[in-house]
């Protein structure tokens, strides 16, 4: 649970690397106060089953929040993301971008929720999932969702699942670079999109050596 009081500013990283046959499930609770701002990044590497919840209330006005999430698949593993942000009061600004990796025959759930309650007029939010498909059998069910009841807001959501884009790849390897390589390079760059956004030197730095690690053999083996 984390209170943001107000004018306050909060970065918090969740780093999950359990062990491949380990279950894991948790919940993230975040309750905001006037003009503070919360940035939450969600990284999902391990565990054979894992689940996370994160409910966030912006409760006061001109709350800020911002959840940034990134999740590597493969094997037969299983990642689910439920996800919450509650516009309660007036001016509240909210951004959310979930990206997932999958290889192999792993699956993954997004489930996001935005709610703009009546009295939250002014409101900002914008929600996003992205997913990397690397092989035929992995599986991926995204569901983003606005409920909207103010009707002086800006909002919108959206989700994308496909495989590498193949103009870029064809890009990469009319420069010589080998198609093993050109498909690391592409998957890597759409991860580290999430990693860089941590603003603490020494984790994104392990962040970074994870996903070279997890993708070293992923995209060169994704399914042609």
């Amino acid at each position: 649970e984390i209170a943001c009081g107000p004018n306050s500013a909060v970065e918090h990283v969740y780093l999950q690397r359990d062990s491949d046959q380990a279950f894991h499930v948790s919940s993230i609770r975040v309750h905001q106060d006037r003009d503070s701002r919360f940035t939450g990044h969600h990284l999902s590497f391990g565990a054979a089953l894992a689940r996370v919840d994160t409910d966030v209330s912006l409760h006061a006005e001109g709350a800020e929040c911002v959840l940034n999430g990134l999740y590597v698949i493969s094997g037969t593993r299983h990642v689910d993301h439920h996800t919450r942000i509650d516009h309660e009061k007036p001016r509240g600004t909210s951004r959310e971008v979930f990206k997932g990796i999958l290889d192999g025959s792993g699956t993954a759930v997004f489930n996001g929720k935005v709610i703009v309650r009546q009295d939250a007029q002014k409101t900002d939010a914008v929600q996003t999932n992205k997913n990397l498909l690397l092989s035929r059998r992995a599986l991926v069910n995204s569901t983003p969702a606005l409920e909207i009841l103010a009707d002086d807001v800006k909002c919108k959501h959206g989700s994308t699942t496909g495989q590498l884009d193949a103009a870029a790849l064809f890009y990469l390897r009319s420069r010589g670079i080998g198609e093993d390589a050109a498909r690391a390079l592409l998957t890597r760059a759409f991860a580290s999109d999430v990693a860089n956004r941590i603003r603490i030197p020494s984790l994104r730095g392990k962040v970074e050596r994870e996903l070279g690690e997890r993708l070293s053999g992923s995209a060169a083996g994704a399914s042609r």
